[in-house]
């Protein structure tokens, strides 16, 4: 071949590679989650360059794809910057905080905070390759959607925050799918669970002709037989979409039948209804009201929206089976809708309830007014170098390198649906709670030292199936995503690895500085803080319906005098918004008394519990105490008594926030 052949063969060869960019910056963040979106913003603030790489065209995840019906578990779980979301969605509606809200508003305050931090994103962008050189990614390779262009990015740290753990997975760090055997870790509400929740009324038969078993199954049950109670498997809990719509008449687009729709996938609900007395559409959809004549529509019953035992394969899937695995979730999640509206079969007064929603038009304005995230409850999750574990949740087990916490319900949805002595059950739902606020550890966020050092994994992070069944709650990826952008930040100003990252340094910024901007850090005094708190008088300890772990009470109606004091340390003196926490009880006095000492005078302040209203998945709301000019030190007070009570008197939390 001569030179001028060699020179247009070169060019041949160049036209048809993919066009490749290159990027280097200090950290990269993979996956727009809600923790993508809080990871980037915190490595912005405190200094780094970033990059926040996300496969679809949205950010926030689920918290800005419909679940706007916040799982909480326990407010005082959720710090920083997470807590901060919510302060300022708060702000939105007009109140202190909100944890109830519509997709768009979500979606609007995290890109506030890409804004502010000046975070560049890169959207349309799936992973494709991940380059290491030893124990480090040195680059990742991704790959824009529906095109030939490829960007390469090269970072110090990286950061997972995809829901299926792909980064992770491609960097060769170890991970499990499904449920472990109870015996593995000494849990008793792991693998199998044939349990009462979400559960078929009995009597329900699963065949197409009822009591003809050569008939065939009704669509959606397996043929698979019951194994024994805990054992372990690799099957995923059941997902499905939080569902956005409207009531109201002028922003409703009508609910369409879908392409691939075929109305027997939907015959076991008749049977269902059959068995139940269904006063409404609660009856088969969990419903919860947004803002706005909106909804947030969740699974409930034994029938709904959850299309289980489809999901099997999405966690290692490549992208096409899993957009394969998504269109039919949506298409399943869209025909239960239709169905329930449209066909005769239907009670008359559920079709008449349902064709009185439809979905907003405007919300998911570029995704046809429906949510492009999937409620991807549990994919891939790393096996790192410690494992949460039902101990955890329950207090038996207490991580001691604490960098977030949680507090719902062990919790997991129905895994497969199959016949059990002739009938139709669902197995898998667990929902056990009853427990506090507990720790978890900042080594669940990184791998082991032996298979990669600069990487951390706040979604996907290191735990049993029944523990991340807990801790797997929007708000705690947040806060977990901050804690791991903040542990990357201190890694690279430290010339360190992810492992051997000071974690009492990462523990002291986060306490320090909880939005990473330099603010002045507001206050917290919780009534279990003893150095902080005093008392006179015999006051009761609840655990139930509390800020944290507990709350004092009385309930002696002012018999004897009684008082507790919350002393705040005040590192800089200035003006204070002064809130304090009212949990919600029966038996709650008519007024509370309360004083604000400001280190020169005393203030009363009476509170009125009437008119304390208590939304969503909470126990309680701040009550603002006034605006309060506070010295340095601990000269100043809040204290809460009991004189002239007439009910109960509770003293749980006192909050105070820096005017500046």
């Amino acid at each position: 071949m001569n030179r001028i052949s060699l020179f247009v063969f070169a060019i041949m060869i160049t036209a048809v590679l993919p066009a490749q960019k290159s990027v280097t910056v200090d950290v990269c963040v993979y996956g727009g989650t809600s923790a993508g979106v809080m990871a980037a913003y915190t490595a912005k603030k405190l200094n780094k360059t970033v990059l926040l790489i996300e496969p679809g065209k949205n950010l926030g995840g689920l918290t800005t794809g419909g679940l706007g019906y916040t799982d909480i578990g326990n407010k005082y779980a959720i710090t920083g910057l997470s807590r901060n979301f919510y302060r300022r969605i708060g702000k939105y509606y007009g109140r202190f905080e909100q944890w109830i809200f519509e997709p768009h508003v979500a979606e609007e305050t995290f890109q506030q905070y890409i804004k502010q931090a000046d975070v560049e994103v890169l959207y349309n962008h799936q992973l494709k390759t991940v380059v290491k050189v030893g124990k480090n990614i040195q680059q990742i390779i991704t790959e824009e959607a529906n095109s030939t262009g490829t960007q390469v990015v090269k970072a110090a740290m990286f950061i997972d925050c995809s829901y299926e753990g792909d980064l992770m997975a491609k960097a060769g760090v170890s991970y499990t799918v499904g449920r472990e055997a109870n015996s593995e870790y000494g849990e008793t509400y792991n693998g199998v669970q044939l349990r009462n929740k979400h559960q078929f009324p009995e009597g329900v038969d699963p065949y197409k002709i009822p009591g003809k078993p050569e008939s065939g199954l009704l669509w959606g049950i397996s043929n698979e037989t019951l194994a024994p109670q805990g054992a372990g498997d690799q099957k995923v809990q059941a997902y499905n979409f939080r569902i956005c719509l409207t009531s109201q008449p002028e922003n409703a687009v009508p609910v369409t039948r879908p392409a691939d729709y075929d109305s027997t996938r939907y015959d076991l609900l008749l049977r269902v209804l059959e068995k139940i007395n269904a006063k409404d559409l609660n009856a088969v959809m969990k419903i919860d009201h947004m803002p706005n004549h909106k909804t947030d529509i969740n699974n409930n019953g034994a029938f709904s929206t959850d299309m289980i035992g489809m999901n099997y394969d999405f966690p290692e899937a490549d992208y096409a089976k899993r957009k394969e695995i998504f269109t039919a979730h949506e298409n399943y999640v869209k025909g239960f809708l239709y169905f329930i509206g449209h066909d005769s079969r239907m009670p008359e007064h559920l079709r008449k309830e349902m064709l009185q929603w439809g979905y907003p038009k405007d919300e998911y304005v570029n995704n046809n007014h429906w949510s492009p995230q999937m409620y991807v409850r549990e994919a891939r999750r790393m096996k790192g170098a410690y494992i949460m574990t039902q101990a955890n949740c329950e207090g038996r087990e207490v991580a001691k390198d604490a960098v977030g916490m949680a507090a719902y319900t062990m919790d997991s949805h129905n895994c497969q649906r199959l016949v059990v002595n002739g009938q139709v059950k669902n197995e898998g739902d667990v929902q056990v709670g009853g427990f506090g606020p507990y720790p978890i550890a900042y080594q669940c966020l990184v791998p082991k030292q032996e298979e990669c050092n600069n990487l951390l994994v706040p979604v996907c992070l290191s735990a049993t199936h029944i523990a991340y069944g807990s801790i797997r709650m929007e708000p705690v990826f947040m806060v977990l995503a901050q804690s791991a952008a903040t542990a990357a930040v201190e890694a690279i100003n430290s010339n360190t690895t992810v492992q051997q990252v000071n974690i009492k340094k990462v523990q002291q910024m986060l306490a320090e500085d909880p939005l990473a901007d330099g603010s002045t850090a507001e206050i917290l005094v919780d009534n279990d803080d003893s150095l902080h708190v005093t008392s006179q008088g015999d006051w009761k300890r609840e655990t139930k319906g509390t800020y944290g772990p507990s709350m004092f009470v009385d309930e002696s109606n002012g018999a004897t005098t009684k008082f507790i004091r919350f002393v705040p340390q005040v590192v800089k003196a200035g003006r204070y918004h002064v809130y304090t926490y009212l949990p919600k009880i029966s038996n709650m006095a008519s007024q509370i008394n309360f004083t604000i000492f400001d280190g020169k005078q005393a203030k009363p302040v009476p509170v009125s519990p009437a008119g304390l209203k208590v939304e969503g998945q909470t126990s309680g709301e701040w009550i603002d105490l006034g605006v309060y000019h506070l010295n340095e030190g601990r000269d100043v007070y809040v204290e809460v008594n009991n004189r002239n009570a007439d009910g109960a008197v509770v003293a749980d939390a006192v909050l105070f926030i820096p005017e500046e």
